[in-house]
Formats: C-alpha cells, structure tokens, sequence
C-alpha cells in the first residue's frame, strides 16, 4: 500500500491499516485541520504520514519541539474553532501535563482530540505508565481502541464528542494497537476549514485562580452528563457466549487476546467491551455485574478499570468476586498475550485449555543488543572521546556520564560504557549540574539536537547561571534520528516539508552565556580529540557540537547521487591487533573464522573513520 492511498482511497474502499495509519485517516474523514507532534514510538508513524500527505490534504501539520509545544499548538487551533488532533508517546504526555491538565478546564470551541500511545512492556520507553490515569486526574473522557478500524471510526466520534461538550478527547493506544494492521472500511474525507477566528473571552481562556473556580465546577458538570452517554453508548458493548458463571471486563488490546481465548476454548461467558471507558459507565458496568456470578478484570499494566469495579461492588454492598490483577490471577506488568490471559483465566475456571503452539526454528537466533549503525557519527564522537580522556589521564571513576534519550545512548555498551545516568528527554544536563554541585568528578552530559531543542536549553541556562563545570557535548545529526528521521528545528524544512528557518544551537549556547562553543565534524577524529581536550580543561561550561548527518541521511544521498565508497582491510598490512573491532566496534567490521579481519561490503557505510582508526594504515578504499 502506498502511503498517498490513505488520502486518496475513495468512500466505501478498503485499506490494510496499521492502527497509527488509521488515526490519519479517522482524523481527515473528521475534517482536522490542524495536526501536531513530537515524535515518539510507538505514535511515530502517526507523524510520518501527515509530513506526506498533509499539504495535499488541505491540513497544517508540524513537528513541534516538544509535545507541550506540540499541545499548544492544538489547543490554540481548537479555541480558535478549528479541529485539531495533537499525538504523542505516553511520556510525552508528562511533558506536556501542566498545558493539558489547564485545557481540560478552559475547554475548546472546535473538536480537539489528544492521542497518548502508551507502551506495555517498554518495548521503546523508559517507563510503563498507563495514562488511563492521567485520564481520570485531568477529568478528560477517554477512548480506548480496540483494532484500527476502531482507531479510525473514534477519531471522528472524538471530534463530534469534543465539539459538543467543549472540552478535548484523550484516545489511549498501545503499541500493539499502534503498530497491528488490519481491514479498514473507509468513510468520506472531510475537508477541514483552513482558518478559524479566536473569540476573546478571557474569563474561559485565562487561567487566573477566579476564573478557574467557575471552571471547576462546569467541568464536573461536563463529566456527569457525558457519563450518562457512556452509560448508553454503543461503544461499550456486552458479548454474551451463553453463560452467566463469568463476566470478563475489558478493554483496549486485551478484549482481543480475551476473545482469541474465548473463542479457542469455547467458553461460556459474558463480556463488557469499554470502548468509551472514561467516565466510567458505572450504570452500564453495574448492570453488568449483577448479570453474573464472578468478574474478571482484563486490561493491560495498571488495575485502573479492576478499582472501578471494585469500588460500585462496594458502593452497592454486592456480594461478588473480583478476579485479575490485584488478586494475582493476572499480572500487573508488561503486556498481555492470549497465554498470559488463558494461564490467569485457568487459575479461576476449571477447565482443561488449549495449549497454544509456538513457531520453532531448527537455527537458534543469536542474541542482537541495538547498536549505532555503520557510518554513525556518534561512533565517531565517543570514540575521539574516549581518546581525548586517555591523553589526558583521567580514570573512568574521575567521570560521570549523563546521557541523554537518542541513539547516542547506544554507547552505555561495551566498550565505551559512556552513559551513567539517564531519566527522561533533556535531563543530561540538569543531571549534571547537580552532580557538579554533589561531587568533584568530572561531569559530562550529552544531549542529542532534537533533544536538546525539546527540553535542553533550561538546563544550560541553568549550568551557565549556577556557574557549573561541565562539558556539554550536543551530538547534531541533523534529524530526530531514533523515531525515524523526523525533522526538528535544528534543519532548515519543517512539517510541511516547506524552507523553515534553522535555528543555531552554536548561537543559543553563546547567546547564554557559555565561555566555550566548538562546533566539528566528528568524521575528523584527530581534530575532535583536540577539541574535546580542550573542552575537558575548561574551567565552566563547554559546549561541543559535534555535527554529521546521521548515516540515514548519507546512506539516501549517496545512493542518489550514484555514490557507493567501499572499505576493504589489505590484509598483507593488517596486524590484526583489533582495535577497529573491539575499540571502534562498527557492525560493519568482523573477525572471520581464519582470524583475518574484513569489512562486510553491504554493511560497509563508505564513512572512512575505521581508516583513521587503524594505526598500520591497513584500512582502504575498495577499488
């Protein structure tokens, strides 16, 4: 399928979606008109096919740089009339959390849906929140897909729901919904308006704590009437298999591996389906409950919908079971699976279950940890590092590394080991202020460009004030290079794909103050290596950037322009004393079974920097 075909495929047509794919599509036949972003797995593709599509499709779209902004921007649009749909990965949704929480109270005029793609089992993220929770602590309603036509059609019932109550709509994924594909019937696209028209009315707009009390109260009032309307929506929908004994609760991802067990063990049961799961449908869920015997709660990381439950049991003095996560029939960790929720199920129903096959492989897989790609500058950068620290006789324990979220957290492995601390986008350098102040060991932080843009600049600006020594270095690869080469405004394209301005990091880190700002290539190791033992003795801030376009982007140019350099090891000069292999470690270069070291020719990224590498020259271009 071509990505177009998500914009062009007529009314009535069909497509095989992945679930972020149909978000565009639900978001286009709901008439967006404005759609923004910080890119993050598992909501990245969600990005990638508006940066494609979003000029013919009549609609504004950008990267924005982080996902407050991101969220802003949505909001602005929305108050102003506009549909907008503003997406983002769970944690994003912390960074944006003091815009979102306050839009929630001032409410919007045109539909605005916020999509938060959580992560069980932190497949690409450093936590497993479960923004249910963040549903019910800002008072939004919540929408929780189930396969991506159901991505697709609540897109537009989001709009239609926002628009009529005024306030936004949170829609929780999961990167099994995200990233499954399925058949999607299509509806008719809606052309969204281009402009809107900002009405002023400071006293819903502007949160000053008077106003806000008057918001408060008509924000509940929103969530009592909209409760009634999950109470009675066809979104929430009871499966009944012919048996009362055992009533399952579910929603999301889960309701899929709990029919593909129901159905492969022909169980006699009822099942809730909560589609619209926030306001909790407590009529709905009631009824339910007294239907049968015992309940089940299935739903994936926290027992957010199992207290719901619990919790009406109780109000109601109902004498009834409650099975799942806090009773131990179902874990509370990571994501589920048809034999996680068949394993739970067998702990409570006494039956005999199927026992499901596995795909076996006659040749055992070998073990492949992430690394950085052949032709990565970062390589390049930790590398001249590294050295630079050696010439300058500095122990391991004399230095603390504070990393970042990007590639060039990759070098936490062997041999570099050069990432001690890492929490969340943007901490490397507050991290290393406060290891400035809390130790005499050499701190250095670093910080990719997109990353730095979405939450760096405070924290220099703080390291510069508080008169820190540390050494920044800002690894510009000029992309958002992990989520799939997405723009930031580092590059001079944005969303549109149209000429943006580029902003300077070298600028903002002298505009602030910084005493020492070295851009290189770090392609150049013995100029890098220079640079960086002068940045190591420079007593306050440093700042290196290191700039080289991420081996995506060479790898795409080069293959245009018909280029295709080759490195090969003339095995007469090579003393096989390894460094390239264990010092430099590029996929690209191996030991063979003879001992001889090569160069795999396909991996092989024609950068050159294992040529600087090898101290007996042996390294050379393939003729």
């Amino acid at each position: 399928m071509k990505v177009k075909e998500i914009l062009t495929e007529k009314e009535g047509g069909k497509l095989f979606l992945l679930g972020n794919e149909a978000a565009v599509r639900g978001a286009l036949e709901g008439g967006v008109s404005v759609a923004s972003t910080y890119p993050g797995t598992p909501s990245s593709e969600i990005g990638d096919v508006f940066y494609k599509i979003a000029r013919e499709a009549g609609v504004y779209f950008e990267f924005s740089s982080n996902e407050k902004v991101a969220l802003e921007v949505s909001t602005a649009a929305a108050a102003a009339g506009l549909r907008s749909f503003v997406f983002m990965k769970h944690v994003g949704l912390n960074v944006a959390a003091d815009s979102f929480m306050s839009t929630v109270y001032t409410g919007v005029r045109g539909g605005m849906i916020v999509l938060s793609a959580d992560d069980p089992s932190m497949y690409s993220s450093q936590n497993e929140q479960d923004n249910r929770i963040m549903a019910r602590l800002a008072g939004i309603p919540l929408l929780e897909p189930s396969n991506p036509q159901e991505v697709k059609d609540l897109m537009k019932f989001g709009f239609e729901l926002s628009e009529q109550f005024k306030i936004p709509i949170l829609m929780r994924t999961t990167t099994r919904i995200s990233h499954m594909r399925g058949v999607v019937n299509l509806g008719p696209i809606v052309s969204g308006k281009e402009k809107g028209v900002f009405k002023k009315d400071p006293a819903q707009f502007v949160v000053m704590p008077a106003n806000m009390v008057a918001r408060r109260k008509e924000l509940i009032e929103k969530l009592t009437r909209i409760k009634e309307i999950a109470n009675n929506s066809t979104l929430n929908k009871i499966i009944d298999k012919g048996g009362n004994r055992f009533g399952i609760v579910t929603s999301g991802s889960a309701y899929n591996y709990v029919m593909d067990v129901v159905s492969e063990n022909n169980l006699k049961v009822k099942i809730l389906k909560l589609t619209f799961s926030y306001p909790f449908p407590e009529k709905l869920v009631l009824d339910f409950i007294n239907s049968v015997d015992n309940i089940l709660v299935v739903e994936e990381v926290e027992p957010v919908m199992e207290n719901e439950v619990l919790a009406i049991i109780g109000k109601y003095n109902l004498r009834k079971k409650v099975y799942g996560k806090l009773d131990g029939t179902l874990p509370r960790i990571y994501e589920y699976n048809p034999d996680i929720v068949s394993a739970g199920m067998a702990k409570i129903i006494n039956k005999e279950f199927i026992k499901r096959g596995k795909f076996r492989t006659e040749l055992p897989l070998p073990l492949r940890p992430p690394v950085l790609c052949p032709g990565c500058p970062h390589r390049a950068t930790s590398f001249a590092l590294k050295k630079a620290i050696k010439k300058l006789k500095l122990t391991e324990e004399d230095i603390i590394y504070s990393s970042d979220i990007g590639c060039y957290a990759l070098a936490i492995q062997a041999p570099y080991k050069m990432a001690d601390y890492c929490i969340s986008m943007g901490s490397s350098i507050g991290i290393g202020c406060g290891f400035t102040k809390a130790t005499n060991q050499k701190v250095i932080s670093f910080i990719g460009d997109s990353t730095f843009f979405h939450a760096g600049m405070p924290g220099l600006a703080n390291a510069i004030h508080n008169k820190d020594k540390l050494l920044l270095v800002v690894l510009d690869n000029r992309i958002t290079g992990m989520t799939g080469g997405q723009t930031n405004p580092g590059v001079p394209i944005d969303g549109m794909g149209n000429i943006a301005l580029e902003v300077s990091i070298e600028d903002i880190a002298r505009g602030t103050g910084a005493g020492f700002v070295e851009t290189i290539d770090p392609v150049d190791l013995k100029k890098t290596e220079e640079i960086f033992k002068e940045a190591l003795q420079f007593e306050g801030v440093a700042v290196v950037i290191t700039k080289h376009p991420c081996a995506m982007i060479t790898d795409a140019e080069n293959r245009k322009k018909g280029i295709n350099i080759k490195y090969t090891i003339n095995q007469e000069e090579c003393s096989k004393c390894l460094i390239c292999v264990k010092n430099f470690t590029c996929p690209a270069i191996y030991i063979e079974k003879d001992g001889s070291v090569n160069i795999n020719p396909l991996l092989c990224d024609g950068c050159g920097v294992c040529a600087q590498v090898c101290p007996k020259k042996a390294i050379e271009v393939k003729k």
